[in-house]
C-alpha cells in the first residue's frame, strides 16, 4: 500500500507547463499505460481507474484557458470543479480570483495530485474525494472538463448540471467533441485548438469548445 501518494506522483511524473495555459504547471506523466501499470503494482491491485490525474486533458485545458481569459466567471465566487483530475481547472479558477474552489474527484491519487499541483502554482484549493452528482451545496460556478466520454455518466452529470444551471449557477463544460455531449442543450461560448498527448487522443491538436446550458 502506498504510504505517501505525493511521493509516488513526484517520482513518476514531471512538473511541466500546460500547453494551452503555459502560465500554469502540472505534474504530468509521459505515458499513460506505464503509469497505470506502476500504480497497480504499487497498490497491489488490478483494475484501478486510469490515471486521469496525470494528464492535461483537452476539455480541462480549454476550460482553464477560458476562465483565465474571462475571470468574471469565477471572481469572488464559490466554485466547484467537478471530476477535477489534476486540478487544472480548479487552479485556473483560483488564479482568476475565485473566493474558494472545491476540486472534486473520486480517485485518491487525484486528490493527492490536486494538492501537489495547487501548491506548485501557489494557490489553495479544497480537494473533495466524493461523488457529488445530484448534490447542491450552493456553488456559484460549476466547472466540468471532459465528462461526456461514457453514455451513462454523461446523462447523469448533464442532468445534474442542467438543474444547477436552472437554479442560477454558472455552469461551464469543456469538451473536445466526445460522443455523448448533449449539444442540443448547450450553447458554444468559445473554440480552441488544444495541444494534447497523442497516446491519449487520436490527434496532436483537438478542437475543443467551452459550452453553457441554454
Amino acid at each position: 500500500m502506498i504510504v505517501d501518494p505525493k511521493a509516488f506522483i513526484r517520482a513518476e511524473t514531471r512538473l511541466l507547463p500546460v500547453p494551452h495555459t503555459p502560465e500554469l504547471s502540472l505534474y504530468v506523466a509521459d505515458e499513460a499505460t506505464e503509469l497505470w501499470q506502476r500504480t497497480e503494482e504499487e497498490l497491489g491491485e488490478i483494475g484501478l481507474p486510469p490515471p486521469f490525474w496525470a494528464f492535461a486533458w483537452a476539455g480541462g485545458q480549454a476550460l482553464a484557458r477560458y476562465i483565465l481569459d474571462h475571470p468574471e466567471t469565477v471572481r469572488g465566487r464559490r466554485v466547484l470543479d467537478f471530476a477535477s483530475g489534476s486540478g487544472l481547472v480548479a487552479i485556473a479558477a483560483m488564479k482568476a480570483g475565485a473566493a474558494e474552489v472545491a476540486a472534486c474527484d473520486i480517485d485518491s491519487f487525484a486528490i493527492a495530485a490536486i494538492r501537489l499541483n495547487a501548491e506548485a502554482n501557489g494557490v489553495t484549493v479544497t480537494p473533495v474525494q466524493a461523488d457529488l452528482i445530484g448534490q447542491d451545496l450552493g456553488w456559484d460556478t460549476v466547472l466540468a472538463g471532459d465528462i461526456c466520454y461514457e453514455r451513462d455518466l454523461a446523462e447523469r452529470v448533464t442532468d445534474w448540471l442542467f438543474a444547477l444551471s436552472r437554479r442560477g449557477a454558472t455552469v461551464l463544460i469543456g469538451d473536445p467533441g466526445r460522443s455523448y455531449l448533449p449539444k442540443e442543450r448547450l450553447d458554444r461560448l468559445e473554440v480552441y485548438e488544444v495541444p494534447v498527448t497523442r497516446t491519449l487522443e487520436d490527434a496532436e491538436i483537438k478542437k475543443t469548445s467551452v459550452w453553457e446550458f441554454r
